[in-house]
């Protein structure tokens, strides 16, 4: 049971980090907080979700909770096998946000129905890493570290 809080807590903090900074970084370029998570639902959906109402605003929040709750679940999973994981989350926290911003960008986003998508460049790739550092992947890192203290188990 501790272990399913602790990959909930995770994903929601570190959801609710990524995606407050997506608003922050977007809606000051002009883009909207609904469009955002439209956009994000376009994901799922194709270009089409773009036109939709509310039910697509609350589809793109699921969505990034979904992901961000599965990062947690896989670092989660990875730290009770390899104990470095939590007695340095610092470090492997960092090299974690970095992976998952590589996986986004260059899995995940592209193999998805988002119409349009073109690799960051530039500043884009330096936000988006230190984004994914510090809003993901030390989050987790540290609420991982939290939830496994003193268990011993590696299953």
């Amino acid at each position: 049971m501790r272990r399913i809080q602790t990959v909930i807590l995770a994903g929601l903090v570190a959801g609710a980090l990524d995606i407050l900074a997506a608003f922050a970084s977007y809606v000051s370029q002009g883009a909207t907080v609904e469009g955002i998570l439209k956009y994000i639902a376009s994901g799922l959906l194709g270009a089409s979700a773009l036109q939709g109402g509310a039910a697509m605003v609350a589809l793109g929040l699921f969505c990034h909770f979904a992901l961000t709750t599965g990062m947690a679940t896989v670092y989660l999973v990875a730290a009770q096998r390899l104990r470095a994981l939590i007695a340095h989350p610092w470090l492997w926290g960092s090299v974690y946000g970095v992976l998952t911003w590589v996986a986004m960008v260059y899995v995940v986003v592209p193999l998805s129905g988002v119409t349009g998508w073109k690799l960051p460049e530039g500043w884009s790739i330096v936000s988006g890493l230190l984004s994914h550092i510090f809003y993901v992947g030390v989050p987790i890192a540290h609420i991982t570290q939290w939830g496994l203290r003193g268990s011993n188990s590696t299953h």
